[in-house]
Parts: structure tokens; C-alpha cells; sequence
């Protein structure tokens, strides 16, 4: 199976996602924060990441963090995870994917029914190059 990155702040959502993930056999790292991610891509590039966008320290951390990702490490699949629109009725939605502006490769609104966020993994696994 795949090793994946979740990178929330919010411990319990994070902890329930990893349940998820690994319940499926997938190896699962979490990260609190910008930092705490990159310290995991320094230890082991995960197969996917999936990403929160707000930050209590940066409200824009996601968005800065997916366009990290694909300047430092690549094509690594990202999941986008938010509750963004709830938050700000900006009608944030997969057509604003960008390579440019949010390079992520899919996004799920919260609450994340567990069975769409299962199957978008397996979608961006399938689809990302084979681990080595």
C-alpha cells in the first residue's frame, strides 16, 4: 500500500483520517503544521499528501504549502482538503485547481464523508507514478 501525509491542524480530524487510511493498509504520517510536513518530507517522500488549507498561524498555509510541494518534491499527489467555503463564501471548488496558483492534483470539502475520501485516494494513487 501507499504512505501517505496528512497535514491538518486539527489533531482529532488528522487522527480520524489516519484511522481511515491506515484501516485500508496504507502507512500514515501526520503533520500539525507547514513545518512538521516538511520535516516528514525530509525523513521519507510520502506516495500522496492530504492537505488542509487553513492554518491557525496562516490562513493561506495549504495553499503555500501545495505550491511548495511541487517546486521541492514534484509530482507528489495532493488531496485538498477544507472547509474554506464554510468559513468564507468564496465558492472555492476543483475547477480552481491551477499548476500555477493550487497545484493539487483533487479537493474534498469538509465534513469528508470517509468512503469519497477513500476512493479519491485510490483515484490519486492510480494515477501518480508507481513508488520505487
Amino acid at each position: 500500500m501507499a504512505n501517505l501525509l496528512i497535514v491538518d491542524d486539527d489533531e482529532d480530524f488528522a487522527g480520524a483520517i489516519a484511522t481511515v487510511c491506515r484501516a485500508e493498509g496504507h502507512e500514515v504520517a501526520v503533520a500539525y503544521d507547514a513545518a512538521g510536513a516538511e520535516a516528514c518530507f525530509a525523513q521519507r517522500l510520502p506516495d500522496a499528501v492530504i492537505l488542509d488549507v487553513m492554518f491557525p498561524e496562516n490562513p493561506s498555509g495549504g495553499f503555500e504549502l501545495a505550491r511548495a510541494i511541487r517546486k521541492k518534491w514534484g509530482e507528489i499527489p495532493v488531496l485538498m482538503l477544507t472547509a474554506v467555503n464554510q468559513q468564507f463564501p468564496l465558492g472555492f471548488s476543483p475547477k480552481d485547481i491551477d499548476p500555477t496558483w493550487l497545484p493539487v492534483s483533487d479537493f474534498v470539502e469538509k465534513p469528508v464523508d470517509f468512503e469519497i475520501l477513500k476512493a479519491k485516494i485510490i483515484e490519486l494513487l492510480n494515477r501518480s507514478p508507481q513508488p520505487k
